[in-house]
């Protein structure tokens, strides 16, 4: 199987091999030296050599330490534009070749005497376009010399909207991937959150994806946002540092520093810290046929200690060669204390049983990151370039955990338990992506993806019985779970100044392993699926354009949803995973009209999105024991509207809202059962941000989700608001941030399952969250918000 999977990895690269060869015998040379105007050497400034007439760059470079390049060509008919930060542009025609090679001599440069104010005035504004797949948010001078950071920037885009701890949605969706120059950097990341370290002026452009192509891997994702930087990123140290105090306990330092020159950007980031996540839970099980119900009510908590590392660099051959190492290690420890009280009663409300299950856990999560990337610029276009990268993960958990049941009243259980769990995940990503621009209409795009992700999770459950521990062999197993997806894809794009088009399409193996060693019992999946994707969009006038995709999606099986064990925490409600479970797969069919004036945004669409084999969590009632586990159950088709709005009335108070509309039509058959109903959801969420005097900015968010139906449940309504308060002082050089997540402690999740033989209900609460941080940007760099670990909810 794996020759086979790799066969037509290997088959691509060396059809792309040809293109890699670029080689031209040069017969000319062009050399010099440049220096200021007192005559010293400058280093690192950016030469170019152009072909006269059409502008096209012929070869390019930086000069050394001695301010001295040379440059090659197979043309004579050249110029030669030199750049250099701080210093006035200058292009030199080439026309004195002596036995093949031009020497220039010592080309001195004026310091430009243009302030940073002027440049404010003259400068442009930013800008949106739309594409055929998406939309790009120019960043004009009103961004890039105002100081802000790239938070700020993101919070300028339409549909993007970033909050004071700097938490970024699109649509009103958090679930958004956010690149760096088209790839996932720990820059980026939400373990890394490093987005400090870069300032508005490094940012040439923001694009927003909603519904991605084909290029893209077809597991599903709310949509992507991808950060380019200018090559001429800012030189020089940026780094910041940050310190939180939070309640519950959530306290957290951090610390980044970033170190760019002509050549070599290096970064790196520490942070560590310690929190509390309590939960209170309560879960009643009533048994219908013999008219009893278990009451439970526990305090759950996950605790941990946490400390992060990273480093990387990207290092600039040339011009047009750039190669991107980094690396993160992170240790987690963490301590799960929680209580739970159990109450049987029967019909008329009489107690039969008491008992109390206590526990204590212990964990060691070490986490590893590491990537490595090349890009290759070719010189006859800007966007003709190759990419490949390598990217590994690894994930381990050591975990032990201890229960003990203590009898109260009645006839209530009494004994002890114990579990250990050995987990290990591996996962590596190698890609190869290549873009090649036909003309200024046409570009063609083709790449390939292979992704290997294995896991072994060894399990046991031991009761204590005649003072010995007894290994309870129908719980205790080893989980091995091996996946590999490789995946090809191409693209065709035309792109008119009026109307375009973008077809695509993405084929992708997926051969998965499950293998239970003491059952001996075994699992395999191997299928192969196409991927279509199509993209066109009209623009009416610079601020109304019009949208419209279709993208075929896939949501394979996650780890959890296939593993069999669970946590015994409480014993009569559990979740089992089903090594059995089959992909989901979407078609998702978008049209969306979007319109940009100077102060106001807004984004109307309608969808359906149509998913055969969903994947929904039923339940299972045995003597008051609640088990749920998930099953392919049927299609669901999805009709929705949504709208999205960005308005600022003032300068200093800005609206941002999102709503969506749901109506859905779910079919399904199981075990004789018809699961088929009709339903509607809806949710909103209103946003307003006040920017007063002294640098004072306060934020209000209002969420709203409504009640929906699922093939065996209710889900009720929730309703929250979260607050928060940004100061900025010292020159802007620090922010002081107040947080409050669920204000009014309103966010409560409830579920009721009414069935012919048992209903069961569920609670879970969190509470209110306060966090309070200072952080103070240095160098060049921009205070970070909440940097050293934001709490996942």
């Amino acid at each position: 199987m794996i020759n086979k999977t790799i066969l037509p990895y290997f088959l691509f690269i060396s059809l792309c091999i040809p293109q890699l060869v670029w080689a031209q015998q040069s017969l000319f040379q062009v050399k010099g030296k440049v220096a200021s105007s007192d005559n010293t050497p400058l280093e690192y400034a950016t030469v170019i050599l152009l072909e006269n007439g059409t502008h096209t760059s012929l070869d390019g470079t930086t000069t050394n330490s001695q301010g001295e390049f040379i440059l090659k060509s197979t043309k004579q008919n050249v110029s030669l534009s030199i750049t250099f930060l701080g210093y006035k542009d200058k292009l030199i025609p080439v026309d004195a070749f002596s036995n093949g090679t031009a020497n220039l001599g010592t080309i001195l440069l004026e310091e430009s005497v243009q302030s940073v104010d002027e440049v404010v005035i003259q400068g442009e504004k930013s800008s949106t376009e739309f594409k055929l797949d998406k939309r790009v948010f120019n960043v004009g001078k009103d961004l890039s010399s105002s100081g802000a950071s790239a938070l700020d920037v993101l919070n300028n885009v339409p549909s993007v909207n970033v909050n004071i701890e700097g938490q970024i949605s699109l649509r009103g969706s958090s679930g958004v991937q956010i690149l760096i120059n088209g790839k996932p950097s720990v820059i980026a990341s939400e373990e890394g959150n490093a987005m400090g370290t870069i300032t508005a002026d490094m940012i040439e452009k923001i694009e927003v994806i909603t519904n991605p192509s084909a290029k893209y891997e077809a597991e599903g994702t709310s949509g992507i946002i991808n950060i380019v930087l200018k090559k001429d990123e800012r030189k020089g140290i940026n780094g910041s540092f940050t310190i939180n105090i939070g309640v519950p306990h959530n306290h957290s330092f951090g610390l980044s520093l970033n170190r760019r020159t002509e050549k070599f950007n290096l970064f790196a980031q520490l942070g560590g810290g310690y929190r509390e996540l309590p939960n209170d839970v309560t879960n009643n099980n009533t048994n219908l046929s013999s008219n009893t119900t278990l009451n439970t009510v526990g305090e759950q908590f996950r605790n941990e200690n946490f400390y992060n590392f990273i480093l990387g660099t990207d290092y600039y051959i040339n011009p047009t060669n750039v190669i991107t190492l980094s690396g993160s290690f992170s240790y987690e420890i963490e301590d799960q204390p929680s209580q739970t009280d159990f109450t049987q009663v029967d019909g008329d409300g009489n107690v039969l049983a008491e008992w109390r299950r206590t526990e204590v856990t212990e964990a060691l999560n070490p986490k590893y990151q590491y990537e490595l990337q090349y890009k290759k610029d070719f010189k006859d276009n800007k966007k003709h370039d190759l990419l490949f990268s390598v990217l590994g993960n690894l994930f381990a958990k050591d975990q032990s955990s201890e229960f003990l049941n203590e009898s109260i009243s009645g006839s209530g259980i009494d004994g002890r338990q114990r579990t250990s769990t050995s987990f290990g995940e591996s996962r590596y990503t190698f890609k190869l992506d290549y873009t090649k621009p036909i003309n200024d209409k046409i570009t063609l795009e083709t790449g390939a993806q292979y992704v290997i992700n294995d896991v072994s999770n060894d399990f046991s459950v031991s009761n204590f019985f005649n003072e010995t521990w007894v290994v309870d062999s129908g719980l205790t197993n080893v989980f091995e779970y091996d996946q590999k997806v490789l995946g090809v894809y191409g693209t065709g794009a035309y792109e008119g100044k009026k109307w375009g088009l973008k077809l695509g399409l993405r084929a992708e193996n997926t051969d998965l392993k499950t293998f239970l060693v003491n059952t001996n019992e075994t699992n395999k999946q191997d299928f192969t699926n196409l991927f279509p994707s199509a993209h066109t969009s009209f623009k009416f006038t610079e601020r109304l354009s019009v949208m419209g995709g279709y993208s075929r999606r896939i949501r394979r099986p996650r780890l959890w949803d296939l593993n069999p064990f669970f946590n015994i925490r409480n014993n009569f409600s559990i979740r089992v995973g089903n090594p059995d479970l089959l992909p989901e797969f979407t078609d998702s069919y978008e049209l969306t009209a979007i319109y940009v004036l100077d102060d106001l945004s807004m984004n109307v669409g309608v969808f359906n999105r149509f998913t055969s084999d969903v994947i929904e969590r039923v339940s299972f009632f045995e003597n008051e024991i609640n088990t749920v586990t998930p099953l392919n159950i049927g299609t669901n088709s999805a009709t929705g509207i949504e709208f999205n709005g960005k308005y600022s009335p003032v300068s200093w108070w800005s609206i941002n809202g999102d709503f969506n509309y749901l109506y859905f039509n779910r079919k399904g058959e199981f075990e004789n059962t018809n699961f088929d109903f009709t339903g509607t959801q809806w949710s909103a969420r209103l946003n307003t941000k006040f920017s007063l005097k002294s640098d004072l900015d306060i934020e209000i968010t209002g969420n709203y989700r409504s009640s929906f139906k699922t093939v065996q449940s209710v889900v009720s309504d929730v309703t929250f608001m979260n607050l928060g308060l940004r100061k900025k002082i010292l020159k802007g050089r620090g922010v002081i941030n107040l947080s409050v997540r669920d204000l009014f402690a309103s966010r409560i999740q409830e579920s009721q399952t009414i069935q012919p033989e048992f209903t069961v209900y569920n609670r879970r609460f969190r509470g209110r969250f306060i966090v309070m941080g200072f952080s103070y940007g240095f160098g060049k760099g921009e205070a970070m918000e909440f940097s050293a670990g934001r709490r996942r909810y």
